[in-house]
């Protein structure tokens, strides 16, 4: 069973759930080809940690921060190439939350 409780201190920020929604949909949200992790490198996907930063208009250490929150809480994987971090919904868990919180509250 996930701590559900540091789940939702994570969404208690507006800017977190805002990544969490542009990463939702990361084409729409991210219009550079160089912010998404290839296909051809990962099926998975991914958006570079740089350009969440830039999209969130926030200094680079706040954003590590709360993607490093988001992915410890289970809501964000995330993969390193070479210099670059690219993040991603872990769906699975979003799901789980949601399902939480349709049986439980």
């Amino acid at each position: 069973m996930k701590n559900y409780v540091d789940i939702f201190k994570v969404l208690a920020n507006e800017k977190r759930l805002d990544m969490l929604q542009w990463l939702k949909e990361p084409k729409a949200h991210f219009d550079k080809p160089t912010a998404h992790l290839s296909k051809n490198i990962n099926e998975k996907g991914g958006v570079c940690v740089g350009d969440i930063q830039e999209k969130a208009d926030m200094s680079q250490s706040t954003v590590s921060h709360y993607l490093s929150m988001m992915q410890n809480a289970g809501l964000l994987e995330s993969e390193r190439h070479g210099k670059w971090t690219y993040y991603r919904r872990n769906e699975a868990v979003i799901q789980e939350v949601a399902e939480f919180l349709k049986k439980e509250l």
